[in-house]
Formats: C-alpha cells, sequence, structure tokens
C-alpha cells in the first residue's frame, strides 16, 4: 500500500459531471478547457501518473486486486493523475490525486459486473496528498496551465459511466495527460518503458 490510499474519507470529493456529453462533444469540451486555462505566471504544475490498488470487496476480488498490485501486472493496475503545484510554501506541500473509480467498488455486485463487462456507476474522485508515493510514480511531465483548474474543468465533462477495458480509469488518466502535457496514450509509453510490468 502506498501513503495516499490510508487518507481519510472526509477528504474525498464526488465531482458532478455531465453524463449526456458525447464523445465528440467531449473533446470540443476538452479543447475549449485550454482555451479558457490560466497561464501561470509563478512556473509549471509537475504532472504524474501513479500505480495504486483498487479497494474490492472481501474474497477473491480482493485477494486478485492485491495480488496483481503485489506482481506488477500492468493490466490489472489502478491508475491515477497527481498534479503538485508550483506554488510558494506551505501551498506546494500537498498534491492533488484525480481518480475515476467504481462508485462503490467494495460491492459484490459491483465486481460481478467488472467481471461479465457490463458499465457500472463511476466517480470520479479528488483528494489531497501529503507526499508522492515511493514506488509506482512516474513524473510524466510539466504543465504550463494552472493543472488543478484544467483537471477540474476535464472532471466536469468527463461521463461517469465505468466499463473496464472502455471508458476506466486508463482512459481517465491518458485524456488527462493529453490535456496537461500533451502526450497522448502515456500509459502505452509507460508500459513499454517497462516491459509490461508496473
Amino acid at each position: 500500500m502506498i501513503p495516499y490510499v490510508t487518507l481519510s474519507r472526509p477528504e474525498t470529493k464526488i465531482i458532478p459531471v455531465n453524463g449526456n456529453c458525447s464523445f465528440s462533444s467531449r473533446r470540443k469540451n476538452m479543447a475549449a478547457l485550454l482555451a479558457k486555462a490560466t497561464l501561470l505566471a509563478r512556473g509549471k504544475d509537475e504532472v504524474y501518473v501513479a500505480a495504486t490498488p483498487l479497494r474490492a470487496t472481501k474474497g477473491p476480488a480482493k485477494l486478485l486486486m492485491s495480488t496483481a498490485y503485489s506482481l506488477n501486472l500492468w493490466d490489472l493496475q489502478h491508475f491515477v493523475v497527481i498534479i503538485k503545484p508550483n506554488s510558494p510554501p506551505p501551498q506546494n506541500s500537498q498534491a492533488t490525486v484525480f481518480d475515476f473509480q467504481p462508485k462503490d467498488p467494495e460491492n459484490i455486485f459491483t465486481a460481478l459486473a467488472v467481471i461479465s463487462g457490463r458499465a457500472i456507476p463511476g466517480a470520479v474522485l479528488v483528494r489531497k496528498l501529503s507526499k508522492l508515493p515511493r514506488s509506482k510514480c512516474w513524473f510524466v511531465g510539466s504543465s504550463k496551465l494552472d493543472a488543478v483548474d484544467v483537471a477540474t474543468r476535464f472532471n466536469s465533462i468527463w461521463r461517469t459511466d465505468l466499463r473496464v477495458g472502455h471508458h476506466d480509469c486508463r482512459d481517465y488518466a491518458n485524456g488527462l495527460v493529453e490535456l496537461l502535457v500533451g502526450e497522448k496514450q502515456v500509459l502505452e509509453r509507460l508500459r513499454k518503458d517497462r516491459g509490461g510490468r508496473g
């Protein structure tokens, strides 16, 4: 387990989103986000991608997730985006985690839906992090924009119906990183760099 997984629940916020956006309209909206974002005069925000163990219901599902994380199985990792603002102290001591995951990951019906490939309710989560994870956390670039503001706007148009392999944490991380630093399919690049292991 890495440090931020144990943060207290009150720090987690579920961001309301518009669930009716089509893919093409979301792409247009994302382009508009860049135009509206405020340029930082003080420097660049750092952007990271991290792999974390996803919470799951007790039993086989939880064992599978824990084993996948321990064995560094890339396809079964849960990915989040972390932004470390370039701010003067003490604000720069905290990073912000942006995360897309099942709304109720510990529910047995969620696990069954994931296994069957059905869509399930998802949630975009935002929480503070006192320090970056020591492992499975990769710097992917810097943003000249107010990265937290851009990510918040991105969340506002992100569709929250989650389907593993089609619209999940990977799509979320890839889309947000592309918006922040301009790199497409960052997870594929990280995967190749690590030979398919986390």
